[in-house]
């Protein structure tokens, strides 16, 4: 069955959330926002393109930075209204330089910093 990004469910903003997580490790590395033409662009050309909200454009994660992410895998939830992309990473996927953009952990009633930066 041939896919169709209009299948899917996005939220009154025209927007569906995206989970990327590594394909290899499974570690989970950021979350970010997808309309119907930036899921049409991520899986046309293999490299990951966000709907960036504070922008209002298209964001192909590592076009400045150099951190692209490669799309291998593409997963819809059971509602179709969450995506879970199998990427792979160059470099940090978090914009303060972290491996994910997960790296405030509450352990015991608490915030604890798990990630440092990436050198």
């Amino acid at each position: 069955m041939a896919f169709d990004p209009a299948s899917l469910t996005f939220d009154a903003n025209g927007l569906i959330p995206a989970v990327a997580q590594d394909h290899a490790t499974g570690e989970v590395l950021m979350m970010a926002w997808m309309n119907a033409e930036a899921v049409a662009r991520t899986v046309e050309t293999g490299r990951v393109t966000y709907w960036s909200r504070s922008r209002q454009a298209f964001w192909v994660k590592g076009e400045t930075s150099g951190h692209v992410q490669r799309l291998i895998e593409l997963r819809i939830d059971c509602d179709r209204d969450c995506l879970l992309l199998l990427i792979e990473q160059e470099g940090p996927a978090c914009h303060t330089n972290r491996r994910s953009c997960f790296y405030t952990a509450l352990r015991e009633g608490e915030e604890r910093i798990i990630l440092d930066p990436m050198v």
